[in-house]
C-alpha cells in the first residue's frame, strides 16, 4: 500500500528558498501523478502544483507560477517542490498527495494518497 512522507518545511525569510519533499513508502509512485496542496489557518485548502507520472508535463495554480517548481527524481522516488522568493502569504501546511494516474489534477477529491503534512513559516 502506498503512503507518503512528505518533509522539508521549516522557517524562511521573505524572499528566501525551500524545497519539500514527497517520498512513496511501501511501493513505488512511478505511475501516479502526484500533486502539492496547501491551507493555512482559516483558509480553505488550495492547489499548488501537480506534475504527471514521468516528470511531465506540470501545473502550477496561479499563486505560486513562476516562483514555485515542482519536479521528481524517480530513481529515489521522490517528488520536490522548489519554493523561491516566499512572501508571507505562502505561509501553511504543505502536504502532498498522488492518484495512481499518469495525469495530474488541481483538484483535490482527485487523489487518494496524502501525506501528513509539512509546516512552511515564512517570517517578515
Amino acid at each position: 500500500q502506498l503512503q507518503l512522507v512528505d518533509s522539508g518545511g521549516g522557517l524562511v525569510q521573505v524572499g528566501g528558498s525551500l524545497r519539500l519533499s514527497c517520498a512513496a513508502s511501501g511501493r513505488t509512485f512511478s505511475t501516479y501523478a502526484v500533486s502539492w496542496f496547501r491551507q493555512a489557518p482559516g483558509k480553505e485548502r488550495e492547489f499548488v502544483s501537480y506534475i504527471n507520472c514521468r516528470g511531465g508535463p506540470e501545473y502550477a495554480g496561479d499563486s505560486v507560477k513562476g516562483r514555485f517548481t515542482i519536479s521528481r527524481d524517480s530513481a529515489r522516488d521522490t517528488v520536490y517542490l522548489q519554493m523561491n522568493s516566499l512572501q508571507p502569504e505562502d505561509k501553511a501546511v504543505y502536504v502532498c498527495a498522488a492518484r495512481n494516474l499518469c495525469g495530474g489534477s488541481s483538484v483535490a477529491g482527485a487523489y487518494d494518497y496524502w501525506g501528513q503534512g509539512t509546516q512552511v513559516t515564512v517570517s517578515s
